[in-house]
């Protein structure tokens, strides 16, 4: 980054937007808030690019299996059956994001967002081979030659290779990751997996490389309708244009009581290191995605002059217009209650859930039939389904009736994450049952559980 000290000194130290052609050419900026950006993008990334190489059990610890219609979480195998538990999960997620932005504004945006990190990400990259804000500008201004070419050429292939690694990544969350690595550097891989990896990373490479600000101004959804959740007390980056105006360039030695200016030396710094290309001295603005940048530029500009940091900060409207923010208010307690009720749901539900499922399906044909012997039997089958990731070893049987005796396997074995279904007949001497149907229970368990299920069990009475 340039020397700010030397752009201060003079009268005159305003640029024009870093806007050319509709691309925002973003100035680096250090700072806390940006450190805290960075931590925060590094350790999501890590996290991302380590989550399908985690081991649990001997599986893969994450993965969302489409194709077989569970989902692998750390030893806990989600159902079809137990899609509350992921809506509960959504909920939960989206209360706190309403929680938080309510409280923090778009806090999200700025520094958990997978388009902010992977756009701070290319950036950088962008950066270190074409150097600062000016002098990538220039670049794309500059007549093509070897050294263009050499510069422009090797960030689209990096940028190229991290969407293949991104893209890569992400599709291992649903196809094994060991098994689709295998397949793809031996060209075998089949249409579809082949076709989801490059779509993903092609959408990586144009969101991250170049749309950027335009996925946050002009497709995301969320800056829409987060004014919905603002109010005067939220804390988000803002300009305080009391101390601010009226704005103008000075020597750091001037007098600012006698030229009747404010703290902004209107360098325009703010604007130069904006993801989105915006002047947060405009007000509150949709495109703003709360990151901090200008925060640092300013008090990096405000050290240099001998003045109070803070002209740019987080802070509520009602703070910036003098007075205090209320931090409890009806909005935020109520997002909180919500938030609590569904956490509260999800875990009750979470540890309700039975690692076990028994389903009962009758003979369909008929209702019973006589053996050789004069017994009366009926025929079932029995749906076993283990949703644990160790093979289990169940024991099955009957309740309701004593004369009915056991056709068939009473004990069995079922591999982690798998459906058995197990054949099985009820049979009983007709002189011991006076009458027409029964209702029993079919109990499958082990040591630690069991499961019920009802049926009914037809004879021809007495």
């Amino acid at each position: 980054m340039e020397n700010l000290s030397s752009r201060i000194d003079v009268n005159v130290c305003t640029e024009p937007r870093p806007i050319d052609q509709g691309h925002v050419y973003v100035r680096a900026q250090q700072g806390r808030w940006q450190r805290i950006r960075q931590l925060t993008g590094w350790v999501l990334m890590l996290f991302f690019m380590v989550g399908p190489w985690l081991r649990w059990n001997g599986q893969q610890a994450l993965l969302l299996d489409l194709e077989q219609q569970r989902f692998h979480l750390f030893g806990i195998t989600i159902w079809p059956q137990d899609l509350t538990l992921l809506a509960l999960f959504l909920m939960v997620a989206a209360f706190g994001l309403f929680l938080v932005t309510v409280f923090l504004g778009r806090v999200w945006c700025g520094y958990l967002c997978p388009q902010t990190v992977w756009t701070f990400w290319f950036i950088w990259v962008e950066e270190k081979l074409e150097g600062s804000a000016n002098k990538r500008r220039q670049l794309s201004k500059a007549p093509w030659s070897l050294n263009k070419l050499a510069r422009k050429g090797g960030k689209h292939l990096i940028w190229v290779l991290i969407s293949l690694l991104s893209s890569f990544t992400f599709i291992a969350y649903f196809v094994p990751a060991a098994e689709l690595g295998s397949i793809l550097l031996q060209f075998s891989a089949g249409l579809l997996p082949t076709f989801w990896v490059a779509f993903f990373a092609l959408c990586t490479y144009l969101n991250a490389g170049w749309m950027r600000a335009i996925m946050c101004i002009h497709m995301c959804p969320y800056s829409r309708f987060q004014s919905a959740m603002f109010d005067k007390d939220t804390y988000s980056v803002g300009y305080d244009a009391t101390r601010g105006e009226r704005r103008g360039p000075r020597s750091r030695k001037a007098d600012v009581a006698t030229l009747k200016l404010g703290d902004c030396i209107d360098c325009n710094l703010c604007v130069q290191v904006c993801p989105t290309g915006i002047d947060i001295r405009d007000g509150l603005q949709y495109e703003c995605i709360n990151c901090g940048a200008c925060a640092d530029a300013c008090d990096q500009t405000m050290r240099q002059m001998g003045y109070t940091t803070g002209l740019i900060r987080y802070a509520s409207e009602h703070q910036l217009a003098g007075g205090k923010t209320r931090l409890w208010r009806p909005k935020l307690i109520g997002y909180g209650i919500m938030l609590l009720l569904m956490l509260a749901t999800l875990v009750y539900a979470a540890a309700s859930r039975v690692p076990m499922a028994l389903d009962v399906q009758r003979d369909r044909n008929q209702l019973f039939r006589e053996t050789t012997e004069g017994w009366v039997e009926n025929t079932y089958i029995l749906k076993l389904s283990n949703r644990t990731q160790q093979p289990q070893h169940y024991w099955v049987r009957v309740e309701g009736i004593d004369a009915l005796h056991w056709v068939g396997a009473e004990t069995v074995t079922v591999r982690a994450g798998e459906i058995i279904y197990l054949p099985v007949s009820l049979a009983a001497d007709p002189y011991l049952l006076s009458e027409s149907k029964y209702s029993i229970q079919f109990v499958a368990g082990n040591d630690e559980l069991q499961v019920h299920a009802g049926s009914q069990f037809f004879s021809s009475g007495r």
